[in-house]
């Protein structure tokens, strides 16, 4: 079995990537989704409210994803402790799926996280893949997002990996910077190179 590595940073077409990934068979395990599912744990609650205060809670009593986000998204270390209460149980979780896989007999498992290099997560896969596209591009994009002002969408650019970082480490570099149809072909490309390294 093949685990890729799919990251870039927001609004870089990672997941329009893990989609046309799945069409061609991929299993995607979409560390945002393992991430909101951790924040739904009572445990996880109880140690983020500890470390960041009762501010960070909807009036349901549930974490207001955007309160935090609003915190750990223009302070490095904040954003540090954050990850070192959700990182090792995102880790559980993502290690059973793919051992889950793995019995399933799956090809191909695609983990696609914004955060896969900075948290130190390569060794979890056998290649990775990143997408690029310019920031005037990924600024139009969080743009079209509901929520996004420039100023936030600024912020959590500069709180992420710079992608010539991430393109360091890359096995597969995806410029996003055209068409759907020319990403999907740019993809099915790539996804014919991998099946033969497989």
């Amino acid at each position: 079995m093949k685990v890729i590595g799919l990251t870039g940073g927001i609004g870089s077409g990672k997941s329009t990537v893990a989609q046309f990934l799945a069409e061609l068979g991929a299993v995607i395990v979409d560390l945002d989704k393992v991430g909101h599912e951790v924040l739904k744990q009572k445990e996880i609650q109880a140690q983020l409210v500890n470390e960041f205060g009762k501010d960070i809670l909807s009036d349901s009593g549930d974490i207001a994803r955007a309160r935090l986000g609003g915190i750990v998204f223009n302070d490095f270390e904040a954003l540090s402790r954050l990850n070192k209460i959700m990182h090792p149980v995102i880790d559980t979780i993502i290690n059973a799926r793919i051992e889950e896989c793995r019995r399933e007999g799956v090809e191909v498992v695609v983990l696609e996280a914004v955060a896969l290099l900075d948290a130190g997560r390569a060794s979890q896969v056998d290649e990775i893949w990143v997408t690029i596209a310019p920031e005037s591009v990924v600024l139009k994009r969080l743009a079209g997002r509901a929520g996004y002002s420039g100023e936030e969408a600024k912020a959590r650019i500069n709180s992420q990996l710079p992608s010539d970082e991430r393109i360091k480490q890359a096995d597969v570099v995806i410029d996003t910077d055209c068409t759907l149809d020319e990403l999907k072909d740019r993809v099915a490309v790539e996804w014919r190179k991998m099946q033969k390294r497989i």
